[in-house]
């Protein structure tokens, strides 16, 4: 899928999106523990940056747990959304392919639910854009949708293409871009879900 076709996409249900999502963490226990550990690496070590932070729930819960985060997102209109929701913090309208960042600025990077619309020839760039701006020792925080199996799965998003993959393919995909692999989980899909939630936290070598 297109930058441009997920860009309408996500503009013509922001409002929906931001609705539906803007406290779906409440129910999630073992997700807000994952992003508060990933805060715990990344707090007063510098800026992070939530990369298709959408309405800005993450940012917004990064934030509260004394996190400098901000938001990058291709949706106009999320980011609308975001910066209403959230006045005091700062959104930007930026691609994950090609991120308006200098090298090594950042301590952390998360991309929550946000690579499943990438087609598979735009991982490695998106992974060596999170190597490139991430500071020596930074973490990168990854949620997807995953699959019991071990091969990529396109599926029908509520809102445009994505993909389902496996914990091992990524994993993969960020080794090859010079990160390295802290922690994996692979959760079992709650009622409100139908696949299971792979994560992956990576680190940047230090050296």
């Amino acid at each position: 899928m297109t930058e441009s076709a997920t860009r309408a996409a996500y503009d013509a249900v922001a409002v929906l999106y931001a609705d539906l999502f803007r406290t779906y963490l409440d129910d999630l226990p073992l997700d807000r523990s994952l992003i508060a550990a990933f805060a715990d690496l990344v707090r007063d070590r510098g800026p992070v940056a939530d990369v298709g932070c959408g309405p800005g729930q993450i940012t917004a819960f990064l934030h509260s747990l004394g996190v400098d985060a901000s938001g990058v997102d291709l949706s106009p209109a999320m980011l609308a959304q975001a910066r209403a929701d959230h006045p005091h913090l700062s959104f930007a309208e930026g691609t994950m392919t090609a991120l308006d960042l200098p090298d090594a600025s950042l301590a952390g990077v998360v991309a929550w639910y946000s690579t499943i619309h990438l087609e598979p020839a735009e991982l490695p760039e998106a992974f060596a854009e999170f190597h490139r701006v991430l500071a020596p020792g930074g973490h990168l925080l990854l949620a997807f949708q995953s699959t019991d199996g071990d091969a990529p799965e396109p599926f029908d998003h509520k809102v445009v293409r994505a993909h389902r993959r496996p914990i091992g393919y990524l994993a993969g995909i960020a080794r090859r871009a010079g990160l390295t692999e802290v922690a994996r989980l692979l959760r079992r899909p709650d009622e409100n879900e139908h696949s299971p939630a792979g994560h992956l936290l990576l680190r940047k070598p230090s050296g």
